[in-house]
């Protein structure tokens, strides 16, 4: 696939989701989409997995917004590197964060199929982000990944 298709892709994919259009974000994703976000433990494959992760990010980041500063590719694989800035509110982590937005850098990176979306795999700090929300990383660990987290 053409490196500069893919990152049109990824690129119509970050707007939609910094406007918090789960129905526009989804129609990128290919059927069988796999979403992946290590620092949260959270995999979602398919239509209907994607749909329910993605309005519960946008539930606890409801002004989530991402801005792609880079990428590179090898015609299989597309990176891309930028910022996030994000309030985490409620209480989903098991903590009450102070209200402040928080700004990350991320990596992302993508694969493709049938000219759509194939997975994502979404990279960033969790300690930087409990920081700047004013939480505990160890209580969030903890209420995420369990005892011995």
């Amino acid at each position: 696939m053409n490196g500069h298709w893919m990152f049109e892709l990824a690129h119509d994919l970050a707007v939609a989701k910094s406007r918090q259009d789960v129905s526009a974000a989804l129609r990128l994703l290919h059927p069988k989409m796999l979403l992946e976000s290590p620092a949260f433990g959270t995999r979602a494959c398919g239509p209907a997995e994607n749909k329910l992760a993605l309005t519960r990010f946008f539930a606890s980041f409801p002004d989530y917004d991402v801005a792609l500063h880079g990428h590179a590719s090898n015609g299989d694989t597309l990176v891309c590197w930028g910022t996030a800035r994000m309030t985490m509110t409620g209480d989903r982590f098991g903590v009450v964060p102070n209200g402040r937005r928080a700004e990350l850098p991320v990596f992302i990176q993508f694969t493709f199929k049938d000219d759509l979306i194939a997975s994502e795999r979404f990279f960033f700090d969790l300690s930087e982000l409990c920081a700047q929300s004013g939480i505990s990383t160890d209580a969030v660990r903890q209420k995420l990944f369990g005892a011995g987290s």
